[in-house]
């Protein structure tokens, strides 16, 4: 197949320098922000045993990998500085290492869903599975298979630069791409939290089919704030994940981002929706965690100690393998806002 002069022109980029303002304001941001949760989810992690600090500590790290190499390394210095006029060798290694970022950074959140989901809808194994050893053992595993599900994209197509038609090889790495990064985890993100939402309805329609029977409690069907963070956390990732997929999907059936302005934009602009959802975090955790806000608060000030001194000396004493689920009942205040009568399921539920 011969290509016309005109097919082979490259498509120009019409949004001139602001990928590269938006890129650096996003960088500085992004990774000072992203390391100040780091600490103080560290902080939280250590004083409180809890497996859920840890699973948010490593999406926050996956996220920092994520600035480090796709937008410090592939759109600043690769594209903006050296205008990708490095060896071929280095731009596919990087590449590899952008996608394997990306992945875990992705990935790293289905744990965290997968911990909420059987937390609220079966609490009694909750405490039997959920403990921080385990945690850890979970996020080295993501870890591991996000950089071997990288290597494969050692051999990814420059979409800006790539003047022929997608090949057969381009076609099977584009589908992987979008799978992994947006089809799959979002449909474990839609199943997992549909569950989530109906099993806090269903408690709430037996909560007020009892509440005359005996004393006023707290909603069990309550939205709490961790399962509201993590509602926002997956809704806001499908969001801004979206118009990328459409968009590399767009460019292998219709037209290529090199031979059309149009895809080109919407290319742009659909990468720099997808980065934005590296910074965003810290901000949802802040308008839902107070532990969280002083945590920050204490990092920032340079104070240490303990946030909650008998919390954390019961945890102290409890077994080392027991769940920290335990403390989502009882007549402590939980910073998830969890329903806390998971006590009158637990003496419903066989044992």
């Amino acid at each position: 197949m011969v290509l016309t002069p005109e097919e082979l022109q490259k498509s120009q980029c019409v949004l001139g320098f602001i990928p590269v303002i938006y890129y650096s304001v996003l960088l500085c941001v992004g990774v000072p922000v992203n390391v100040l949760t780091a600490v103080a989810l560290s902080r939280l992690a250590s004083r409180t045993k809890k497996a859920l600090y840890y699973y948010l500590l490593a999406v926050t790290g996956s996220d920092i990998l994520s600035q480090l190499f796709i937008i410090f390394v592939g759109f600043l210095l690769e594209t903006a500085v050296f205008h990708r006029d490095v060896p071929s060798l280095l731009l596919h290694s990087v590449s590899a290492a952008e996608f394997a970022a990306n992945h875990a950074s992705i990935w790293s959140t289905v744990p965290l869903t997968v911990d909420r989901y059987v937390a609220l809808c079966h609490p009694l194994l909750h405490r039997q599975i959920s403990y921080p050893a385990r945690a850890r053992r979970i996020i080295a595993v993501v870890l591991a298979l996000s950089l071997v599900s990288g290597v494969p994209f050692f051999w990814w197509s420059d979409m800006w630069r790539n003047s022929h038609p997608p090949t057969g090889r381009d076609t099977v790495l584009i589908w992987t791409h979008v799978t992994i990064i947006y089809f799959l985890p979002c449909s474990i993100f839609l199943v997992l939290n549909s569950l989530i939402i109906r099993t806090l309805r269903v408690r709430q329609r037996q909560q007020r089919s009892h509440e005359e029977s005996g004393p006023k409690s707290a909603p069990p069907g309550r939205l709490g704030k961790t399962t509201a963070m993590l509602l926002a956390i997956t809704s806001v990732f499908s969001v801004l994940w979206a118009p990328r997929t459409v968009v590399v999907i767009y460019h292998l059936y219709v037209s290529s981002v090199h031979r059309d302005w149009r895809v080109h934009l919407a290319y742009d602009l659909s990468n720099m929706l997808a980065m934005l959802n590296t910074a965003v975090n810290f901000f949802l955790y802040c308008f839902v965690s107070k532990p969280f806000r002083g945590a920050v608060r204490d990092v920032m000030l340079l104070r240490g100690g303990p946030l909650y001194p008998r919390r954390a000396l019961r945890q102290h004493q409890a077994p080392n393998h027991a769940s920290i689920s335990s403390l989502y009942s009882g007549n402590h205040k939980r910073w998830q806002g969890e329903p806390t009568p998971l006590s009158t399921r637990r003496a419903t539920e066989p044992s």
